[in-house]
Formats: C-alpha cells, sequence, structure tokens
C-alpha cells in the first residue's frame, strides 16, 4: 500500500507566485523549472508517486525536492555546494 508523504506542502501566496513564474520562464534552468512544479502539485495534494509519473522523475527525485523545500522552503530549491575539485571551466 502506498504510503503517505509526512512532508505537507501549504504555499503562501508569495511563494505560489515566484514557483509559477518560474516553472512558465522558458529561459530558465531545467532543474530549476522542475523543481518549481513538483512543488506546486506537491501544494495540490499529489503523492509524490504521481508527481513524478506526471514529470517523468523517480519518485525518490520527487521525495528529496518535497522535503527540503518543507525544512527549508524555497531556499531548499537552491544547489548545494558539490565535493571535489573546482570546476576548471566556467559553466
Amino acid at each position: 500500500m502506498p504510503q503517505k508523504s509526512p512532508y505537507s506542502i501549504l504555499l503562501e501566496h508569495d511563494e505560489t507566485r515566484h514557483l509559477q513564474s518560474l516553472a512558465k520562464k522558458y529561459t530558465s534552468p531545467y532543474c530549476d523549472v522542475v523543481r518549481a512544479k513538483v512543488i506546486l502539485l506537491a501544494a495540490e495534494g499529489l503523492s509524490n508517486k504521481q508527481i513524478g509519473e506526471r514529470l517523468e522523475l523517480p519518485r525518490q527525485i520527487v521525495s528529496k525536492w518535497r522535503k527540503r523545500f518543507f525544512e527549508q522552503r524555497l531556499a531548499g530549491l537552491q544547489e548545494r555546494p558539490r565535493r571535489g575539485r573546482p570546476a576548471v571551466f566556467s559553466p
């Protein structure tokens, strides 16, 4: 039996507007658009499995972004520093 996520997402008006504008921008990086869509669908009450099927993402990735948003809000959707040697070439 599927388990319901313990991280229920309730968005404030400003967060909703920010995420919707980010999800609609075709000039935004793809990863930012997908993260915004994950959170918007989670706020609608969809399960991780349903969101994953709609966005063609693994359920574990959806769960990761839902949890990070729940704990840190919009700041949780930003890239974290990675380990290892810094990149030689600029993006």
